[in-house]
């Protein structure tokens, strides 16, 4: 679990977006640090090794996640 998944949101544009994207993660997975960029349009997340898990909270919560 020490591994830093990375994600690429393109549609991630403001601080409320990552906000959003943090909080679905961080909600669904205890333990789980996430960084939200949106300047960057990147997403981190350590805590988990479940990469397909965070994609699909990513999406749940509106936005469109990428390999990084």
């Amino acid at each position: 679990m020490g591994a830093t998944l990375s994600f690429r949101v393109e549609d991630m544009t403001c601080g409320h977006c990552a906000g959003t994207i943090k909080g679905a993660i961080e909600g669904s997975i205890p333990g789980a640090k996430v960084e939200a960029d949106p300047v960057r349009k990147l997403v981190s997340v350590t805590g988990t090794d479940d990469r397909a898990q965070v994609a699909g909270l990513i999406a749940e919560a509106g936005y469109t996640p990428e390999a990084a």
